[in-house]
């Protein structure tokens, strides 16, 4: 095992920080475990708590100091790769490696993993649903908000895992060779962290690195960058979104788990039950509550100009959309169009409020607000019966929130409260 004999630091102390923390200190040969966080705030300290006392804990800062007699070195999901204190720690030969290469290194069991622009929570929740047909224990883990380090204990052998994985996670895989690699979409996004666009599809084909003939690829037909990858795999593929595909009647989020659940075995008729009675996800265009015929409704879990756009796409009702928090290097004005045919009144909160407002000056009319709440009062004061209130932020969550999770929940809280 790597681990053995090691002085192992872990950065960040949030959820998925933690949860490496705490499966870290179950593995009885790691000689020394390690906590960094540089965030010195509640909830980080409430975490420290949590930790065995033979855990070091540095909060506030990253120190050389403290990273300095490290072997390896465990990446939260949202630390980036480029942070100057890791550029330096490679300088010294410290290994970095990040939560899902970690996960990979200690699970017993076949890993299915979802990534691309848009849908990944949906099709990794799909598919964890139509492989339990298959009579295997699935579990669900990953970017979904359950880390795949916090489910490693509970993974048997014969069991199956279905992993959301982002770009900024495959960015530090080495030996991460998941069974089936789905490929989803690509679009522009995170264009604050990547240089192109084929900068940012370079990271998510890492997906693929490992794979062998054994292996799958399930891809896109439909996306031209996507489906090109099926020249460049080791992997068996499967395409969905294919031309036979469409005579099917099902979104390309139902037909990339139905390709999941095809190469596992799993019945096609008891898949499209399923999906007939699937709920839908948490924060995606997520129904919270109508008020005086005013449906409310949070999409918190859009975080980029595409996913946002898919929301407009999908409400019939006229919209006053809430919008705004720490853009991502997004062109705003390639949403103008369907804004100023869909949206009444858009509501702008967070960092990017001069950006987006900027972009879309003349698109409808535009307010600012301070807070959340503040956003919610004003689109209430503005809504008519049939209208519909849309927490479509198009942005990251960083600014205000804790992560889009926190984001959606506050939308809900402060909806029901009123």
């Amino acid at each position: 095992m790597i681990f053995k004999n090691k002085t192992i630091t872990v950065f960040g102390l949030a959820r998925s920080g933690l949860d490496v923390a705490l499966l870290l200190s179950q593995t009885k040969e790691v000689s020394k475990i390690k906590v960094t966080d540089i965030n010195d705030n509640p909830s980080i300290r409430e975490n420290a708590k949590k930790l065995d006392s033979s855990i070091d804990v540095e909060i506030g800062r990253h120190s050389e100091n403290f990273i300095k007699d490290s072997d390896i070195i465990v990446m939260s999901p949202g630390i980036r790769a480029d942070l100057p204190i890791l550029e330096w720690a490679r300088k010294k030969g410290i290994k970095i490696i990040g939560e899902i290469e970690l996960g990979f290194l200690l699970c017993p069991a076949p890993i299915v993993a979802v990534t691309g622009t848009n849908g990944k929570t949906t099709v990794t929740t799909l598919s964890s649903q139509v492989l339990k047909l298959t009579g295997k224990n699935v579990h669900l883990c990953g970017n979904i908000g359950n880390p795949f380090s916090r489910e490693i204990t509970r993974i048997k052998k014969d069991d199956l895992v279905c992993l959301e994985v982002s770009s900024f996670q495959l960015e530090t895989i080495e030996k991460f060779k998941p069974k089936i690699a789905v490929f989803l979409n690509l679009s522009p996004n995170h264009l604050d962290r990547y240089n192109s666009i084929q900068d940012y599809l370079s990271a998510k084909k890492r997906i693929f690195m490992n794979q062998d003939d054994k292996d799958w690829a399930v891809l896109n037909y439909e996306d031209e960058l996507v489906r090109n990858i099926s020249k460049e795999v080791k992997s068996q593929v499967s395409f969905f979104n294919s031309t036979e595909d469409r005579k099917e009647n099902l979104n390309s989020n139902f037909l990339a788990a139905l390709a999941v659940a095809r190469i596992f075995g799993a019945k096609k008729e008891k898949c499209l039950e399923i999906f007939r009675n699937f709920k839908g996800i948490e924060h995606r265009l997520e129904w919270v509550r109508n008020i005086d015929g005013v449906d409310f409704i949070n999409d918190s879990k859009s975080t980029t100009i595409e996913a946002t756009i898919w929301a407009l796409s999908n409400i019939s009702r006229p919209i006053i959309m809430i919008a705004g928090g720490r853009e991502k290097g997004s062109d705003f004005a390639t949403v103008k169009q369907l804004i100023a045919k869909k949206v009444k009144e858009l509501i702008l909160i967070g960092e990017a409020k001069p950006k987006i407002k900027k972009a879309l000056e003349g698109a409808t009319k535009i307010i600012e607000a301070g807070t959340l709440k503040d956003s919610i009062n004003l689109a209430r004061n503005s809504a008519k019966s049939g209208d519909s209130i849309l927490f479509s932020p198009m942005c990251k969550s960083f600014d205000m929130f804790v992560d889009f999770e926190d984001r959606g929940r506050k939308f809900k809280e402060i909806v029901k409260n009123i």
